[in-house]
């Protein structure tokens, strides 16, 4: 059992590394659509978290969950379908802290991120890349 506490921890350790990668990719993109393209806030957020949300599944079915699931495109949508909740979850948040309470865009963004990770971790774990 503590075999796969442990198991668990390093997959989510890389998960974490491939989220970091993922979150500079999501800024950037972020930034560069609400700032330079001049697109609505939450759009432009939208815009960065998918396009985050592709590449870290390309380096998480690589590295973290070392996948050799045959059906690729299928995987792909469930991933992608678990990081649109993961987006649900994360213009919540960023709502709430930014509408609502008056944070600071980027801030609440950092925390909507956090939160969502934690949930596109275990669906994906025991649902995308459960075989």
């Amino acid at each position: 059992m503590n075999l796969g506490i442990e198991t668990i921890f390093l997959k989510f350790l890389k998960f974490g590394i491939v989220g970091f990668s993922g979150v500079i990719v999501d800024f950037g993109i972020t930034y560069f659509c609400k700032e330079k393209l001049r697109i609505q806030k939450f759009v432009s957020n939208a815009i960065g978290f998918c396009v985050a949300a592709s590449s870290n599944y390309i380096l998480n079915r690589l590295w973290t969950f070392q996948s050799t699931n045959s059906k690729v495109g299928l995987e792909f949508v469930e991933f992608f379908g678990v990081s649109l909740v993961g987006l649900a979850i994360n213009t919540l948040v960023l709502f709430l802290l930014h509408e609502k309470l008056k944070w600071n865009f980027y801030f609440s963004k950092l925390c909507a991120i956090g939160t969502a990770t934690i949930w596109n971790f275990f669906a994906n774990y025991f649902f995308t890349f459960s075989a």
